[in-house]
């Protein structure tokens, strides 16, 4: 079973929208495999609309002309990726990116591109035609790339299989899929036959659905047919995003668990917003950076990173290199808030090896608090905690507390 543990990554919508370039990718590789891969990080993730030749910046724009082959399947803009000239697709640099040491990933959008099923192109190895698995009456409401599918006719079949092995050639190992997990009960059906397509394209890929918020009611088909699902529409750097999570996270969290995980969306650290501003940088202060690590691990989301690696600072690096912390996602199961309220949260989670349990302490308020929790409540007798974040440990006498400036947390390590 692939994604035993939450995949770890680094994606380029937060800094570059829609205008990722090859070279920005090889960089951010490069960047990658020298300084983050010894702690877990492997995914490199080229973000929506790598096929629109002609994209600046995290704006769409409506009807381009998109490159595209013979059958309609999207390949790399080569002005952007020249390595995919000549009909190579991501082949090339998939294969560098494995050379790394490093996986390889990429955006697409449910359904197929309305160019192909207004050129009547035919579905590779089928013998369908485009516009025979096109729902032109299916349309997202933010990019009008694509039309969906009918799911359920043979041809939608043939094209969701047809891009995949596709996918499977290049060499892609992480496939992220758009405008779906919140379009139930409408696009239940795709769910399926791109799972399908998925597992049975004769390469290991975990596939991502996107965007959120995917229902809740839907856990139970998410995870028999997803490895990640988004629990929340685009995460930027938002104070209020960040503890409206709080809530998302608690009712997804009972849900996390191998080859399927709710996914908090990616983290929006260090440089970001790079196509529009090379300087920007994200608006969250370092204990709101430290408070999202925390319950990101915790609940065991998916990691990917926003922000341009090859510009990230010696603070931010700290954070996504904290083995202590990231040792969470892996080491751990049945993560759940004690309690959470508007001024703070407790959260637990025990070791699966027996060697103890972490407890995560918030400040959800805007001001210094002390937030805590009783041993009793923990369920534990352990006499020392340890800190991650800072390192140091302290002696337990019937209570964990500690005081926190506002929006930050601290995580201990009982034992």
């Amino acid at each position: 079973m692939i994604a035993q543990t939450p995949p770890m990554g680094w994606n380029s919508w937060d800094c570059y929208g829609a205008a990722v370039t090859e070279e920005t990718v090889r960089q951010n590789a490069q960047y990658m495999a020298r300084r983050l891969k010894a702690f877990g990080w492997e995914y490199i993730v080229v973000d929506i609309q790598w096929y629109q030749p002609t994209a600046v910046n995290h704006a769409y724009i409506p009807f381009a002309e998109l490159t595209m082959d013979e059958h309609g399947r999207l390949q790399p803009a080569p002005g952007r990726f020249p390595s995919a000239a000549d009909g190579q697709g991501f082949k090339p640099l998939a294969d560098y990116v494995h050379s790394l040491g490093l996986k390889f990933g990429i955006h697409i959008m449910r359904g197929l591109p309305r160019m192909a099923a207004h050129r009547h192109l035919p579905i590779a190895d089928s013998g369908f035609c485009c516009d025979e698995a096109a729902d032109p009456n299916s349309v997202c409401a933010w990019n009008p790339d694509m039309y969906g599918t009918f799911a359920d006719r043979p041809a939608a079949r043939a094209w969701y299989d047809s891009i995949f092995r596709q996918y499977a050639e290049w060499g892609v190992d992480y496939v992220k899929c758009d405008d779906i997990a919140r379009e139930y009960p409408h696009c239940r059906r795709e769910i399926e036959i791109i799972s399908g397509a998925c597992r049975n394209c004769g390469r290991d890929i975990v596939l991502s659905l996107s965007p959120g918020p995917a229902p809740l009611e839907q856990a139970e088909h998410l995870k028999k047919y997803a490895n990640l699902w988004r629990i929340t529409d685009d995460f930027w750097d938002e104070w209020r995003l960040l503890k409206g999570m709080f809530e998302r996270a608690e009712k997804w969290c009972v849900h996390a668990a191998p080859g399927h995980w709710p996914d908090a969306d990616m983290l929006p650290i260090g440089a970001l917003r790079q196509c529009e501003d090379p300087s920007g940088w994200t608006r969250f202060t370092v204990p709101e950076l430290r408070t999202m690590m925390t319950l990101w691990c915790m609940m065991r989301s998916p990691l990917m990173i926003g922000g341009e690696l090859t510009r990230m600072d010696a603070v931010s690096l700290d954070l996504l290199t904290n083995a202590s912390v990231l040792e969470i996602l892996t080491a751990t199961a049945g993560a759940h808030p004690l309690t959470t309220t508007g001024e703070e949260s407790v959260w637990v989670t025990r070791r699966t090896d027996g060697k103890g349990l972490y407890c995560a302490l918030f400040n959800l308020s805007d001001a210094p608090r002390t937030v805590g929790a009783d041993l009793v409540s923990l369920q534990t007798r352990a006499a020392t905690a340890a800190e991650l974040w800072s390192g140091r440990t302290v002696a337990l006498q019937g209570r964990l507390e500690v005081t926190l400036q506002p929006h930050d947390a601290a995580v201990f390590l009982l034992s």
